[in-house]
């Protein structure tokens, strides 16, 4: 997929009204020269999610959600990148350049979603005429109105009735091979790769279909084996099974908004729970959770409950799940796990206990941090020094993933209290390269880039080569690298600033140093941000005749450095 210029990024952003893109969403309040509400992405009470028309961008001091308009879209109307920028682009009057839009409406792309959606529209044919398939789906109390939701269907028990019917030609044969849908055995025979299962649907983000999952009725009429017992599409060019999610279509369409997802293990899992009216099932698909499936589930709802077997291999699975959470549980979010009794599932328990019987479960599920300490602290006697350090040994890499805030702090605190071991503070703020400490000369450069956050068009009134750009402290390649930001792209507002650091551990601070409000009008900054650029430059020079000084303390000095010795010494006496 081709990528959307910076400029037009710029141009769109520039061209939005960020208080009427969300105020059309959530009701804002006017506040001095911002807006506020309660957060959309978090429950709260008191307000802490602000809205910016001058810095064009939101933030939240609760859950620390921010961005521009087109992540505001993203996250709360649950829309891909391009489906983001193309909403605003329409409201904007902009095109977006042709090539992207030619690149993402690529036939071959378009031919591979046509060629899933017939088959899907065959294997629900398919099952209309099958009374081995309806039986089942009849036990399992499923019934018509969710096989309509989940447009469930069946794959015949032939080798190549789906062939047959669609791939009438080459060109449509390779299609089905692209999509997932035939197999080849090992003399070059091609043939259905579903055969005898019902058929599951696996839709995307917009609820077009990418995939098909399986489950199989029985074995063949001769008593050959027939398959494993769930069969999913492999891996294509519309299909990762680790950044899907089955259900998560149906959980966004009857739910106006998710404040919970339930992730369970199969498919009759999620259609069962829905059954009962439990609406927020999804399931992974055949795999563990992956950091994609963690970012995926919190970018729909705060709170995410795993079920999973109680046994060994489900609480490794569990671990698994928490690994790929961990780094993500940011303020606002939460995380449990729910382990069933042997021999039980969600399908069983729901249609033995209910909906309320299993709501009952959830509420008493276990918290993260509750599982994460007690997973660590296996095997390991809390009674003696040596398993406390072990605890901590163990604890610590893994404290350090989790973004930096109150949950973090806490799950130190924790850690203390149960070893007595502290843990250095601001683990995460170690490594981000950013002047957050106390001396003057680190609040310097952290005054630069704040003011830079509030105006970034400030940076044009800096001339270049900037002679600071030596200067041996925190924070001054971020800063030069904003500089340079802004003189390439000149009408930058805040959000598009931001943005570009989006992947950086330094966002954590920049995003603070941006919900800031400071003292003065623009006039104002632009005197203080000269002044902190013109005690850099002092700095640097400073720097430099210590070095100079030291080398000719203990080498000597060549012709060369005597003459800029000389002059910087000639210029630090007309400076004072």
């Amino acid at each position: 997929m081709a990528r959307l210029s910076d400029a037009f990024i710029d141009e769109l952003l520039a061209r939005t009204d960020i208080v009427e893109v969300v105020g059309g969403r959530v009701p804002l309040k006017h506040k001095g020269r911002e807006y506020t509400a309660c957060c959309p992405f978090h429950d709260e009470r008191t307000p802490s999610f602000y809205v910016s028309p001058v810095k064009q961008f939101y933030h939240c001091f609760g859950c620390g959600a921010h961005g521009t308009a087109i992540s505001f879209l993203m996250n709360y109307d649950r829309l891909e990148f391009l489906d983001a920028v193309e909403e605003l682009a329409r409201h904007a009057g902009m095109e977006v350049p042709r090539e992207t839009r030619d690149q993402r409406q690529d036939n071959d792309i378009r031919d591979l979603y046509a060629a899933l959606e017939a088959a899907s529209k065959f294997f629900r044919r398919q099952l209309e005429s099958s009374d081995k398939a309806q039986r089942y789906l009849q036990q399992r109390g499923v019934d018509a109105e969710l096989r309509e939701l989940f447009a469930i269907g069946y794959a015949p028990d032939g080798f190549s009735l789906l062939k047959d019917a669609l791939g009438n030609d080459e060109r449509r044969l390779r299609l089905l091979d692209r999509a997932g849908l035939l197999s080849k055995n090992d003399r070059g025979h091609v043939y259905d790769k579903f055969r005898d299962r019902v058929i599951f649907p696996i839709a995307d983000r917009r609820g077009r279909v990418i995939a098909f999952g399986g489950r199989i009725l029985g074995g063949t009429e001769d008593g050959r084996d027939a398959g494993p017992k769930y069969l999913n599409s492999p891996e294509t060019a519309l299909f990762h099974k680790g950044r899907e999610l089955y259900g998560l279509w149906q959980a966004r369409q009857a739910n106006q908004k998710l404040e919970r997802l339930i992730v369970v293990e199969g498919y009759m899992d999620v259609v069962a729970l829905f059954q009962y009216g439990i609406t927020q099932a999804v399931a992974t698909l055949g795999t563990a959770t992956t950091p994609d499936h963690a970012e995926l589930l919190f970018r729909n709802a705060p709170d995410v409950c795993f079920c999973f077997d109680g046994d060994a291999a489900g609480r490794r699975a569990a671990w698994r799940a928490l690994e790929s959470v961990l780094p993500r549980m940011k303020d606002g979010r939460q995380a449990f796990f729910l382990f069933l009794p042997d021999g039980e599932d969600p399908d069983t328990i729901v249609r033995k206990d209910g909906a309320g019987g299993f709501d009952a479960r959830l509420k008493q599920a276990t918290p993260l941090s509750e599982f994460f300490f007690a997973e660590l602290s296996r095997g390991v006697n809390l009674g003696t020094l040596d398993g406390k350090a072990r605890l901590a040994e163990r604890a610590r890499p893994m404290l350090a993933q989790i973004p930096e805030g109150a949950f973090a702090d806490l799950m130190q605190q924790q850690l203390v209290r149960t070893t007595g071991a502290h843990v250095q503070a601001s683990t995460q703020a170690q490594r981000i390269a950013m002047p957050m400490g106390r001396t003057p000369r680190r609040s310097l450069v952290r005054g630069a880039i704040a003011l830079l956050l509030q105006k970034p068009g400030l940076a044009l009134s800096i001339e270049r080569p900037y002679a600071f750009s030596e200067l041996r402290q925190p924070g001054v390649p971020l800063l030069l690298e904003m500089l340079e930001l802004v003189l390439h792209r000149p009408d930058i507002s805040t959000g598009p600033l931001l943005e570009h650091f989006a992947e950086r551990e330094e966002l954590h601070s920049l995003q603070k140093l941006a919900a800031m409000t400071l003292p003065g009008d623009e006039q104002s900054w632009a005197l203080e941000l000269r002044d902190a650029i013109m005690q850099l430059e002092r700095q640097t020079m400073e720097q430099r005749l210590g070095e100079l000084q030291e080398k000719q303390r203990i080498h000597g000095l060549d012709d060369t450095d005597k003459y800029e010795l000389r002059m910087l010494l000639q210029a630090r006496l007309k400076r004072d």
